[in-house]
């Protein structure tokens, strides 16, 4: 029984995110986080066939339009892996992160990250796991040879 809740909770997550950032078969989305694997099967086996993970990837090459990000991770390690997963997102990206419930703190420390990589916050939405935020980015590309 709690295998089933632990399947509809992570399931409730992914669709979530799939609708939030509005991912279709035809796009290319890198997935990363604890729970990244995870998700990648799940996306794979309801015919999303153009993802992959960052360990999977190979070299970034911004040629994703939509990134993923779950798992259980405190602030720190979610950020880092917002870092790791910029170089494989287009300067026209999507993202829909998983903050589990950890507080309003890892919360901010989030969306200031995500406004810092050029991300504005398009919606949040509270799941049986914690919150998952959609940001979106447009001309990013242009903001980075400006600078």
């Amino acid at each position: 029984m709690v295998q089933h809740h632990f399947a509809s909770a992570r399931e409730q997550v992914l669709d979530t995110m799939v609708g939030l950032t509005r991912l279709s078969n035809l796009q290319r989305a890198i997935i990363a986080g604890d729970d990244g694997m995870e998700l990648y099967l799940e996306l794979w086996r309801r015919g999303f066939v153009r993802v992959s993970t960052v360990l999977t990837s190979g070299i970034p090459r911004r040629q994703h339009t939509i990134g993923l990000i779950a798992g259980r991770d405190l602030p720190e390690p979610i950020e880092r892996t917002l870092t790791g997963i910029s170089p494989f997102l287009c300067a026209n990206a999507t993202i829909a992160v998983l903050i589990a419930a950890h507080g309003s703190n890892c919360c901010l420390r989030v969306r200031a990250k995500l406004q810092q990589m050029g991300f504005q916050i398009e919606a949040g939405v509270r799941c049986q796991q914690g919150l998952v935020l959609s940001a979106y980015r447009q001309g990013f590309g242009q903001m980075e040879n400006a600078a």
